[in-house]
C-alpha cells in the first residue's frame, strides 16, 4: 500500500474528462506533483480531499477510499491551499486554533497545537496580530502552520513558495525539508517551479492532459538514465573517437579537441583514461552530469499522452 494509490482514476467535470485513467502507486516521503496549466493537478488534489467524486476507478490515501472515506481522510490530511483563505480579523493564533478544531481537535489541544505550529514556522512573535496585517511571506507561513496544527499524516502543499522573495522562499523550502527529514508526515507538493520539487522531493508524478506522463523516483531515474560528458583533449584523433565508440559510447567531436559523449552505465570513466593513455591523448578537462529534473520533465512532455516516460519505484 502506498501513500496514494490511483487505480484507473477518471474524474469528469461537466462534459469534460479532466483526469483520464490514472493508475499508479505513490510511496515517497515527499511526492512532487508537476504538469503544465490545465494538466489536472488541482483536480487530483481536490479528488484526494473528497471534493470531486471519481466517475470511474478509485483514489486511495493510506488505503482509504478518497470518496467513501473522505471524512476520515480529511482528518489525516493537512492542506495548504494556493490561494489565501483567511478570516482577516482573526489573530494568527485564533485562526490556526479554529482550523485545528475544524480538523477534529478539541478546543484546548487545538489552542496548544496552534501556539506550537506558529512558533515552528517562525510566527510566534506575531501570533496575536490580525492575519490581515501579515505580509505575503507571513501569510504563506500561517497557511503552513494551520495545515500542520492538527498533526496530519499527509501534508498537501499547493504552490508553497508562490510569490515569495528569495529569502522567504528559502525559509519555506527549509521548513519543508525539515518536515520531510523528521519523517512522521508524508508530503505531496504541487508546484510550477521545478527547482522547488528538485530540492524537496524524492518522487515525482508528472501529469499531461489529465494523464500520467511520468511517475518515478527522482534519484533512481537520474541513476538509470544516460550520463552526459564533455571532454577537452589534446592529441585526439579519429582513432580515439572510434575506440570510444567501440566501448558503446555515443560520441561527437568538435573543433579544439572537444568531445561530447553519452556513456552507458557499464562504462567507467577510467576506461576512457586507459584508451587515452594507450593512444597518447591528453584529457585536460572532463565535465559529467546526470539528468536533471528538467530533463525528466521535458522528456515526459515529449511523450504521447497516457504513455508514462518511466516508472521506477
Amino acid at each position: 500500500m502506498g501513500v496514494i494509490d490511483l487505480d484507473r482514476l477518471e474524474v469528469r467535470l461537466g462534459a469534460r474528462t479532466v483526469l483520464d485513467g490514472l493508475t499508479g502507486e505513490l510511496q515517497g516521503n515527499a511526492i512532487g506533483l508537476l504538469g503544465p496549466n490545465g494538466a489536472g493537478k488541482s483536480t487530483l488534489i481536490n479528488t484526494l480531499l473528497g471534493f470531486h467524486p471519481p466517475s470511474k476507478g478509485t483514489a486511495r490515501v493510506f488505503g482509504l477510499d478518497a470518496h467513501r472515506d473522505r471524512a476520515r481522510i480529511r482528518g489525516a490530511i493537512g492542506y495548504m491551499p494556493e490561494n489565501d483563505s483567511f478570516i482577516g480579523n482573526m489573530t494568527g493564533v485564533h485562526f490556526v486554533r479554529y482550523m485545528a478544531e475544524l480538523a477534529g481537535l478539541p478546543p484546548g489541544p487545538a489552542l496548544e497545537r496552534a501556539h506550537e505550529a506558529l512558533f515552528y514556522v517562525g510566527l510566534g512573535e506575531v501570533r496575536y496580530r490580525k492575519v490581515n496585517s501579515y505580509s505575503l511571506g507571513m501569510k504563506q507561513l500561517i497557511k503552513l502552520a494551520q495545515a500542520l496544527a492538527h498533526g496530519p499524516k499527509l501534508l498537501i502543499l499547493d504552490e508553497p513558495t508562490n510569490g515569495l522573495d528569495p529569502m522567504a522562499r528559502q525559509r519555506m523550502i527549509q521548513l519543508v525539508k525539515e518536515i520531510r527529514k523528521e519523517g512522521s508526515v508524508k508530503l505531496l507538493i504541487s508546484s510550477h517551479l521545478l527547482r522547488d520539487i528538485d530540492e524537496t522531493c524524492d518522487e515525482v508524478l508528472i501529469l499531461k492532459n489529465g494523464r500520467i506522463a511520468a511517475l518515478c523516483n527522482i534519484e533512481a531515474e537520474r541513476r538509470s538514465n544516460r550520463s552526459f560528458m564533455e571532454l577537452e583533449t589534446v592529441g585526439a584523433t579519429e582513432k580515439f573517437s572510434v575506440s570510444i565508440r567501440g566501448l558503446g559510447c555515443e560520441c561527437a567531436c568538435f573543433p579544439g579537441g572537444r568531445i561530447k559523449l553519452v556513456i552507458p552505465d557499464n562504462i567507467e570513466v577510467r576506461d576512457l583514461y586507459v584508451i587515452a593513455s594507450e593512444q597518447g591523448v591528453q584529457i585536460r578537462r572532463m565535465n559529467q552530469r546526470r539528468d536533471s529534473l528538467e530533463d525528466i520533465f521535458l522528456r515526459a512532455m515529449d511523450n504521447e499522452p497516457g504513455r508514462p516516460a518511466h516508472v521506477s519505484l
